[in-house]
């Protein structure tokens, strides 16, 4: 098959995370099974307009936030010059709309709904307020006018739930959990000094502004723990971070690595002793299980996504959302007791085995070619 995704982030987009990961991942499999795959992403700076990486073409056009969408659909009516046997359509707030343009077949693939997370865009104000309350009234009217009819992929339950509620058949969504490419690193032993780490994008819907107030916390009570912050964001947003934990923690125990190489990642989390993810809504949660692959439980809330990843009271624990304390009091436990500490890190051991991209990508790569056929 000529299969065609439309994404508004590539795998080398300075601003990607894990969705753009597993999308890679499923497309280069798809790849190295006889099918063709073409991804159409956003375009950033000195970013190549075409390039191919892993088997996968990757054309990239337009910004991130709505001008890719706009480029795509043009593209694809009037640039285009190939015949798609299926096009991807994948949500990240926003979707490509391929219902009203695409008449080749068609499959949605989604993490994540937004919902309340409109709230915390980083727009410029008064435009980020309006953005958010659009978003949220519109969103789910997209999925019960536009997509109702079209077929889903998705990353977990939490998020099958969600479709479900906003009109999508359950006989529609298939559920296809994420895999994940461990790079062993060459000691497991954790840092001498206790270490709480934070991966992933510095965005307040990643719940960076509460992992810092835990940490504040903790280090009222046990000033040689050490805090890192594994990430990158808005530069701005990035130096307002700096300034309030420098000024309530002091610059000695937190250290903001930035971004990191996938080898220098792991490295990272198999120092950490707990890694901290108070994220409000995840489609899965990938940083879990590769902290879990290192032998590193995860503290975070109970919240769509983290509660599919993460299995709480085995490999982490997992509070009421917005229960600061509460995330402090279970990091404190599990560092204190040794004996819990190692339980629950052989747990994640055992958790993160089931996750290999091979079995996933099998899975999809039957959905693409048999399923929806």
């Amino acid at each position: 098959m000529n299969i065609l995704i439309f994404s508004w982030r590539g795998l080398k987009h300075p601003n990607s995370g894990g969705a753009e990961i597993v999308t890679h991942q499923h497309a280069k499999y798809w790849v190295k099974n006889g099918h063709k795959v073409t991804i159409f992403t956003s375009k950033y700076e000195e970013a190549k307009t075409q390039e191919i990486i892993d088997g996968v073409t990757y054309y990239r056009s337009g910004h991130a936030v709505i001008g890719t969408h706009i480029r795509a659909c043009w593209w694809y009516l009037y640039g285009n010059k190939e015949n798609f046997d299926l096009v991807i359509d994948q949500f990240h707030g926003i979707p490509y709309f391929t219902p009203l343009y695409v008449r080749s077949k068609k499959l949605a693939f989604i993490h994540e709904v937004t919902k309340e997370i409109w709230f915390l865009n980083q727009l410029p104000k008064p435009f980020n307020y309006l953005v958010a309350v659009v978003g949220f009234y519109l969103e789910p009217l997209i999925f019960k006018i536009i997509y109702k009819n079209i077929e889903f992929l998705t990353v977990s339950n939490s998020t099958k739930n969600d479709l479900v509620n906003w009109g999508i058949s359950k006989t529609k969504i298939h559920v296809v959990h994420n895999g994940v490419n461990i790079i062993k690193p060459y000691s497991l032993i954790k840092n001498s000094r206790p270490t709480i780490t934070f991966l992933g994008a510095l965005a307040k819907d990643k719940g960076i502004e509460d992992s810092i107030k835990v940490f504040e916390k903790l280090h009222r009570k046990y000033s040689e723990w050490q805090f890192w912050i594994i990430g990158e964001g808005d530069k701005k947003y990035k130096e307002y971070l700096k300034k309030v934990i420098f000024r309530d923690v002091g610059k000695g125990k937190v250290k903001f690595w930035g971004f990191v190489s996938e080898k220098d990642k792991f490295k990272l989390l198999a120092k950490s002793q707990i890694l901290l993810n108070p994220s409000i809504r995840e489609g899965w949660g990938l940083v879990n299980i590769e902290a879990n692959s290192v032998g590193t439980p995860v503290v975070g809330y109970n919240t769509q996504g983290t509660k599919d990843s993460v299995k709480n009271n085995k490999t982490g624990f997992l509070v009421k959302l917005g229960d600061v304390q509460g995330l402090a009091n279970r990091v404190e436990q599990l560092v204190l007791d040794k004996n819990l500490y190692q339980k629950v890190s052989q747990e994640c051991l055992n958790w993160s085995k089931k996750f290999n991209w091979n079995q996933q990508a099998k899975k999809s790569l039957k959905l693409i070619s048999e399923e929806l056929n």
